[in-house]
C-alpha cells in the first residue's frame, strides 16, 4: 500500500504491505500515520470561525502595561511591536486566538507581573509565559542554550488546550530559531520577522574595531546568525520594515529568498500617540528642574542607553551650535536607571560619557537626562515638545525602522533623523522632518536649528506627520498586509510561495501506539494491514509511533520498503533520538537532555580491547549510539562489562539484544525515557500508551509503559518479564500480536475525556 495512494475514509488500494525496493524521492513526503487514516483535525474545524496566531518574542520584559522600554537592550521597541500587534490582531473578526509566548521570568530584580503564567490581554487576545532556562532574568546572549526546551515547553501548552495554531510568528533571531523548530514539528506555516539581524551587527561591531573573539564570547553572534539562517530557510513569509532590509540587510543570508519578503512597517497606537491636548505629565516637574530657561522650544532625543543610538553625537551636535544653546533646550529620555555604577556595561558606558560630556561642554542648565519616566509619559512628553514648538531627533548611527519616529510624527513633532533604513522610508510617506548624516555634528546641528527658526517649515512637518501617520502607519493597515501575505503565500492558491506541510496531530490526539520495527511491526504483510485498518476505524484519534534500535536513516528505509506511512513519532538508536511528524523534525531538547556524561570515544578505547566483540558498519553509529555484534560464548558477560566500565569512571547504559547485538548509549537514554520524556512533554497519560516489542532493547520500554505487549515471535532475553504485571505475551506473533495485546488492554474502548484538556488551562 503506497502511503500516498490512501485517502481518509478509504479502504486501502491493495491488498497487504509488503516489502519492496523504493527509489529515494524529492517529492512531497507522506502523510503522517493519523493524516492517512484519519485526516479530521480540530483546528481545521476551528478555521472556520477564524486563525489561530501564535508569535514568539522570547527575550526582554514582556507585558502589555507599563512597558520597561529602554530599560536595557532587550526591553526596546521590539516590545512594543510585539505587544501591539497582538493587540491588533485581536480585533479582526477573522482572527480568533492570539497567543504571544514570552519566556517566564521568577526574580526579585524584576516585577512580579513577568512571573504571572497567563496575562489575559484583550477577549482573544493573551501573553502566555512559558518556563525554560534559569528562573532569574537573563540577557538575550545567553538564552541560546535553552531555546529547546522552550520549543518543548511551547507543544505542551499546545498539547493541552489541544489546539494546534494555524500560523507561528518568530520575532527576532532566538523566537525565530524556535518558531522553525515548531512550524516543522507541528506542521504549520511560519512568519518571521528579524528586527535586527546578525550579520548587519557583527559587520558593525567589526568596523569599530572589536576583535572577532570579543564579539563571539559577548554576543554569541555565530550562534545568532545561524539561528537566522535557520528560520529564513524554513519561513514561507518574511515581513520587514524597510525596503533597505529586503534589499540589502537580508540578502547577505544564503537562505533568503526574495520572493517571500514582504515590506509591511509597524503601525503606532493612534489612541496614545496623537496630536490632543493632554495635561502636563507628572515627570515635567522634574524634566524643568534641569533647565535655566525651561520654556525654551525642546530638543527631544528618546532611545535606550546604546551606543548605536549614537546620543554623545547629538550633545556634541548641540554643544557646539552656539544658536542651539541659545534658543533651545536638550532634553534626554535614556531609559530608566537607579544607579548607574550597577547597570550592564554598555548601557553604563553610555550614561557614563553622556555625563562626561555635558560636564565637559558645561550644559548644565540646558540639558535635562532625568533618571525615570513611564511608559504612560512618553506621549505626553511628545505633546509637550510639540507645545514647545520643539523637534525629535534621532541621531542613531543605524536605524533598522524607528519607532520613535512614528510615534513623535503621529503627535505632530517634526523630525530630523539619521538618513538610514526605516527614517528613509518615513520622511518619504510622512514628508515631516530632515534626513542627516549622524556622523556629521555640523549637518546635524544646522537642520535642527532650521527646523527651530522656520515656523512655516516646522508648522508644514507638523500637520503633514500627523496627518501621514494615520494613513501609513497604523496597526489597522499593517495587519490587513500581513493577514492578505499569509493568505496569499501560505495558506492556499497558486500563489503559495512553499507548499504547506502536512498539519502535526500530536497535540490533540486521545492514544498513541508505539512499536518496535524488526520483528515486532514487521514480517507479517496482512496481519501489518490489519494494524492499520484498526486504526482508521476508530472515531477519536490513534497515532502511531515506531521506536527502534536502528539508526534514522535505516529506519525511514526499512518503513519506506513497507511502504508504511511516516509515523507521527520516530524514536530511534535505541532511544537516543526522537523526530516528528513528516518532516521528521528531531527533538533537540532530548538531545541536549541525554549528553550527560556520555563519553563515546572513551567507550571505544576500553571496548576495543574486550574479546568477542566486534563495532557494527558505520551506517549504524550515531553521536549517541555506540554498535556492537556480540558474541557470548567469547566475551565477557553484560554484568561484568557494565563493572569495566565502571572501573573506568564511565556511566553509559549497556543494552543487549537478539542475542547477538550490544549496544552502548548515554545512561539518561533509552526507548522507555525517551516515551516518558516525550509523554510529559505532550500531556499525554501513559495510560493512553501502548507499546510493542520482541527483544532485548525494547525491554526497558516494555517496562516503563503501564500497557506493554510482547509478541509471540519474542527472543528469548525477555522471557522474565511475564512475571511483571502491566507486560502481556500475545501468542500471534509480528502486528498480528500487537492486535491481539491492543484488544486485550481494551485501548480503545473509548474516546479521550476532553473536559481535563479544555481551552484555558
Amino acid at each position: 500500500m503506497a502511503a500516498r495512494s490512501i485517502t481518509p475514509f478509504e479502504p486501502t488500494r491493495h491488498s497487504g504491505f509488503a516489502p519492496k525496493t523504493v527509489p529515494e524521492s524529492k517529492s512531497e513526503p507522506p502523510n503522517t500515520a493519523v493524516e492517512i487514516l484519519e485526516e479530521r483535525s480540530d483546528v481545521s474545524n476551528h478555521r472556520e470561525n477564524g486563525l489561530y496566531i501564535a508569535m514568539l518574542s522570547i527575550h526582554g520584559l514582556v507585558r502589555s502595561f507599563d512597558l520597561e522600554l529602554g530599560r536595557d537592550a532587550d526591553t526596546g521597541g521590539q516590545v512594543t511591536y510585539v505587544v501591539e500587534l497582538l493587540k491588533a490582531l485581536s480585533k479582526r473578526p477573522d482572527i480568533r486566538k492570539v497567543d504571544l509566548f514570552t519566556r517566564r521570568i521568577i526574580d526579585r530584580k524584576v516585577d512580579d507581573s513577568y512571573a504571572v503564567n497567563c496575562e489575559k490581554v484583550t477577549d482573544k487576545g493573551s501573553i502566555i509565559r512559558i518556563d525554560f532556562g534559569p528562573r532569574r532574568y537573563l540577557r538575550k546572549e545567553v538564552l541560546w542554550p535553552h531555546l529547546d526546551d522552550g520549543v518543548n515547553s511551547i507543544l505542551s501548552y499546545f498539547r493541552n488546550i489541544r489546539q494546534i495554531p494555524d500560523i507561528i510568528h518568530g520575532h527576532y533571531a532566538d523566537a525565530g530559531y524556535m518558531a522553525a523548530r515548531l512550524s516543522a514539528i507541528l506542521g504549520i506555516p511560519m512568519v518571521f520577522t528579524g528586527h535586527s539581524l546578525g550579520k548587519v551587527k557583527y559587520e558593525r561591531l567589526l568596523n569599530k574595531g572589536m576583535k572577532k573573539e570579543r564579539i563571539e564570547e559577548v554576543f554569541r553572534i555565530s550562534r545568532r546568525i545561524n539561528a537566522e539562517e535557520y528560520a529564513l530557510k524554513k519561513a514561507g513569509l518574511v515581513v520587514a520594515s524597510t525596503y533597505q532590509e529586503t534589499n540589502y540587510q537580508y540578502a547577505e543570508y544564503k537562505n533568503y529568498k526574495k520572493s517571500r519578503a514582504c515590506v509591511i512597517p509597524p503601525g503606532v497606537d493612534l489612541t496614545r500617540f496623537h496630536t490632543s491636548v493632554s495635561p502636563r505629565p507628572a515627570i515635567l516637574s522634574d524634566i524643568r528642574k534641569f533647565w535655566k530657561e525651561p520654556d525654551k522650544p525642546i530638543i527631544l532625543a528618546l532611545s535606550r542607553p546604546d551606543t548605536r543610538k549614537n546620543i554623545p553625537g547629538l550633545i556634541k551636535t548641540f554643544a557646539d551650535n552656539d544658536v542651539l544653546k541659545k534658543k533651545a533646550n536638550l532634553l534626554i529620555i535614556a531609559g530608566n536607571r537607579e544607579d548607574i555604577r550597577k547597570m550592564d556595561s554598555e548601557p553604563r558606558k553610555v550614561l557614563e560619557e553622556i555625563l562626561i560630556l555635558i560636564d565637559a561642554y558645561d550644559l548644565y542648565g540646558r540639558v535635562a537626562i532625568p533618571k525615570h519616566h513611564n511608559s504612560e509619559d512618553v506621549p505626553k512628553i511628545y505633546r509637550m515638545t510639540v507645545s514647545s514648538r520643539g523637534v525629535f531627533v534621532n541621531p542613531a548611527l543605524t536605524e533598522p525602522f524607528g519607532l520613535t519616529l512614528i510615534e513623535a510624527a503621529a503627535c505632530g513633532v517634526p523630525i530630523v533623523t539619521t538618513n538610514d533604513g526605516g527614517p528613509r522610508d518615513i520622511i518619504r510617506h510622512c514628508k515631516n522632518g530632515i534626513l542627516v548624516d549622524p556622523l556629521d555634528t555640523e549637518e546635524m546641528g544646522y537642520a535642527i536649528e532650521t527646523m527651530l527658526s522656520d515656523q512655516r517649515t516646522w508648522s508644514k512637518y507638523s500637520r503633514s506627520g500627523a496627518r501621514n501617520v494615520q494613513k501609513q502607519y497604523s496597526w489597522e493597515s499593517h495587519v490587513e498586509t500581513c493577514l492578505r501575505q499569509i493568505r496569499r503565500r501560505l495558506t492556499s492558491g497558486k500563489k503559495t510561495v512553499r507548499k504547506p506541510v502536512r498539519r502535526s496531530v500530536l497535540p490533540t490526539l486521545d492514544r498513541l501506539i508505539i512499536c518496535d520495527l524488526d520483528n515486532t511491526l514487521l514480517g507479517d504483510s496482512a496481519a501489518l494491514e490489519n494494524f492499520f485498518t484498526l486504526i482508521r476505524e476508530q472515531t477519536f484519534k490513534v497515532g502511531f509511533g515506531v521506536a527502534s534500535g536502528r539508526q534514522f536513516k535505516s529506519a525511514m528505509k526499512e518503513l519506506k520498503r513497507w511502504d508504511i506511512p511516516v509515523p507521527d513519532i520516530l524514536i530511534t538508536g535505541v532511544g537516543t533520538e526522537i523526530f516528528y511528524g513528516t518532516t521528521m523534525t528531531s527533538d533537540r531538547g532530548w538531545t541536549s537532555r541525554i549528553r550527560h556524561r556520555w563519553e563515546p570515544d572513551h567507550i571505544r578505547n576500553v571496548v576495543k580491547n574486550l574479546p568477542g566483540i566486534n563495532i557494527q558498519p558505520k551506517t549504524e553509529q550515531t553521536p549517541y549510539k555506540l554498535s556492537y555484534y556480540i558474541d557470548p560464548a567469547k566475551a565477557p558477560g553484560i554484568r561484568q562489562i557494565r563493572r569495566i566500565l565502571a572501573d573506568q569512571q564511565l556511566v553509559a547504559r549497556v543494552v543487549f539484544s537478539l542475542g547477538m547485538y550490544l549496544d552502548f548509549i548515554p545512561i539518561r537514554a533509552s526507548k522507555g525515557a525517551a516515551i516518558r520524556f516525550l509523554a510529559k512533554n505532550w500531556h499525554l497519560p501513559m495510560s493512553h500508551i501502548l507499546v510493542a516489542g520482541d527483544s532485548g532493547n525494547d525491554r526497558d520500554m516494555l517496562q516503563t509503559v503501564p500497557q506493554a505487549v510482547v509478541v509471540g515471535n519474542h527472543s528469548k532475553e525477555i522471557k522474565s518479564l511475564k512475571r511483571q504485571t502491566g507486560i502481556y505475551f500475545a501468542e500471534a506473533s509480528h502486528a498480528a500480536g500487537i492486535i491481539e495485546g491492543i484488544k486485550y488492554f481494551d485501548l480503545l474502548a473509548h474516546p479521550f475525556n476532553n473536559s481535563t484538556h479544555s481551552e484555558g488551562e
